[in-house]
């Protein structure tokens, strides 16, 4: 495994261009401007060097010389330790841990949703329903601060704007009273950090 690593000097990304996952990993990249070499990868033909890298053989995965993460919440985490400026978790405690629980919440109440909307099948139609009540409840809380919770970008925010590009996709409309939600979006999507992080499949998304 350190072999195949060590072949690159410079941090390596294997990513699909398609997935929210990888998404946010990117949009982190972009934010913090760092260098780093993106593979665009075919998740469905995963090539047996990042096998070598990644036993479970998903995307992304980081390759930072001796060091080989996956996971992309694991990969955005030690992006911002590692890059520390600009800072897009809090630095004390007890905030750090609150923006660690809206990630996980933003995965387990609206990502989890998304997945079962690409997955297809019978649960499809409550599954669209359920993302569009729960991004309109929650349409409040986007009313208080610039971003989520917060006056500056945070790893929530990153986690959050993938979902919200891909809601024509998913077939989700919101509501007019869900607009504190869309202009959330806008603002996301005007960032320099986000544009750069698109691929041309994404673009392709809102075409």
């Amino acid at each position: 495994m350190t072999a195949v690593a060590n072949k690159r000097s410079v941090m390596t990304m294997y990513s699909d261009g398609k997935s929210p996952y990888n998404h946010r990993v990117r949009m982190v990249l972009a934010e913090k401007n760092i260098t780093v070499e993106i593979v665009d990868t075919d998740p469905v033909n995963i090539s047996e060097d990042i096998m070598d890298l990644n036993p479970y053989g998903t995307l992304p995965t980081l390759v930072d010389r001796d060091l080989i993460l996956f996971e992309s919440r694991i990969i955005m985490e030690y992006l911002d330790e590692r890059f520390p400026h600009p800072p897009l978790l809090p630095v004390d405690p007890v905030s750090r841990a609150s923006s660690r629980l809206f990630m996980h919440r933003v995965s387990k109440d609206w990502y989890s949703l998304m997945d079962g909307i690409f997955a297809g099948g019978k649960g499809v139609a409550k599954a669209r329903k359920e993302l569009r009540e729960s991004l309109t409840a929650a349409a409040p809380i986007f009313n208080h601060k610039p971003y989520f919770m917060s006056d500056v970008l945070t790893l929530v925010d990153c986690a959050i704007a993938p979902l919200l590009w891909r809601l024509p996709l998913l077939g989700v409309e919101l509501p007019p009273q869900a607009k504190p939600v869309l202009d959330y979006a806008e603002r996301l999507f005007e960032r320099e950090s986000f544009q750069q992080s698109l691929t041309e499949a994404e673009r392709e998304m809102r075409e």
